[in-house]
């Protein structure tokens, strides 16, 4: 086997559900031998914890590398389309180059390398969990900044999922370019406005 087909990269997204903001995702490869305790499903951690990982992460993977796709990009080809684009993206901005990808979930994206999907990766694979935490940390730290810009959503503690105040701030102040208009409680509430 060669030596690139043996580095394996671990793949996972975050933020498929929300009504706002983009979706994440991040490519980790960890170096063979390199033990990080902590490794789960980044919505089984703490914000504090996930934190903390991600340094780690970041100083220890042999390469790892975040992307996103945009709110237009997912209105335009759907929500799934949209996160295996950002998928793509990580691994192709990757460093090292793998020759073999691990995937959470069901779908797999185009990629010039071989691919496996594997349900509740993020739970049982250290390269995924260790992609969870990046995509989950980066993607909070973008609601932050949008946070900043439209207060009046509650991005930095509903990080843009559909909570009673997050509906409630749609009804009251209409919807924001970060918004997804594709997701329905976002178009009933911009129709309804008509």
């Amino acid at each position: 086997m060669s030596t690139r087909a043996a580095i394996v990269c671990g793949v996972d997204e975050a933020g498929r559900g929300p009504l706002a903001g983009p979706v994440y995702a991040a490519a980790v490869i960890l170096k063979r031998g390199v033990r990080l305790d902590g490794l789960a499903d980044s919505k089984t951690l703490t914000a504090a914890t996930r934190e903390a990982l991600r340094i780690e992460i970041e100083s220890k993977a042999l390469a790892w590398a975040v992307a996103s796709a945009s709110v237009m990009e997912i209105d335009t080809v759907n929500i799934l389309q949209a996160t295996l684009l950002a998928m793509r993206r990580a691994v192709e901005r990757l460093a090292h180059p793998p020759g073999h990808v691990l995937i959470d979930g069901l779908h797999c994206p185009q990629l010039g390398m071989p691919a496996r999907a594997i349900v509740r990766g993020d739970a049982t694979v250290a390269e995924i969990s260790a992609a969870s935490i990046l995509a989950k940390t980066a993607r909070d730290r973008h609601m932050l900044d949008l946070d900043a810009l439209y207060p009046h959503y509650g991005f930095a503690h509903n990080k843009g999922y559909a909570t009673p105040d997050h509906i409630d701030a749609l009804r009251r102040h209409g919807a924001t370019p970060e918004h997804r208009h594709s997701f329905a409680p976002v178009r009933e509430v911009v129709y309804s406005l008509f």
